[in-house]
């Protein structure tokens, strides 16, 4: 495989980008090297729907240029995986692309060095410990990209996926003041647990609840 050689959504990306960067503030030479890092990294690693692993970080980083128009961000979203499901190490990461960068990704990384392993909400609450709302918003859009895609996933994935997203994400789009992707959250949950169950879906939205979690949770009980 040629990691150098674009792919569509590695033109996809870089295009809509370039769009967007009409103050020339992107560095479009980590951007790339980023991109080579991910293809190079996760090499043939499948989602399960077939398609190559690494079209997941990029369409995250493709999301994510919405909201966040900035290297770090950008760069840190394409890698976001990549410690996880690779060899590359923290230090790798900061010796390529620099602290903040490598400091984002690890924060994104449920694989600890001393084996254990976080949940999602350990590393939701850590980035709300540390009020980086750059990393938050990354695990924000990296939950949304992989609800919408989780169709191949079995049911019991399927279900577990639902349930851990009303109770960690919904919270986590309101802090950020993202509304319209809480109610792509809430929709693309409402619509899987439809499917799940056989039952029409009825689409509706949730802006405002005092309790984060048990009422979205009721609506799939």
């Amino acid at each position: 495989m040629f990691y150098s050689e674009p792919c569509k959504y590695s033109i996809r990306l870089i295009a809509k980008l370039k769009s967007l960067d009409t103050k020339n503030v992107l560095d479009f030479n980590l951007i790339n090297k980023a991109i080579y890092w991910a293809k190079k990294y996760h090499g043939n690693q499948k989602r399960k729907s077939g398609e190559p692993y690494y079209t997941h970080p990029l369409e995250v980083a493709y999301m994510i240029s919405d909201h966040k128009l900035k290297t770090d961000v950008i760069v840190a979203s394409i890698l976001h995986d990549i410690i996880e499901d690779t060899e590359v190490t923290v230090e790798m990461i900061e010796g390529t692309f620099g602290q903040r960068i490598a400091e984002m990704v690890d924060m994104l990384t449920r694989d600890r060095p001393d084996g254990t392993k976080l949940t999602i909400e350990e590393v939701i609450n850590n980035a709300y410990k540390k009020a980086d709302k750059e990393v938050l918003l990354i695990k924000l859009i990296d939950r949304l990209h992989n609800i919408q895609t989780i169709g191949s996933l079995s049911a019991k994935k399927i279900e577990k996926t639902i349930t851990e997203t009303l109770a960690n994400f919904i919270a986590s789009s309101m802090y950020l003041g993202l509304l319209e992707i809480e109610s792509q959250l809430t929709e693309s949950c409402m619509y899987y647990d439809s499917k799940q169950k056989n039952k029409p879906y009825k689409k509706k939205s949730i802006f405002s609840f005092n309790d984060h979690t048990s009422p979205l949770l009721s609506l799939i009980s």
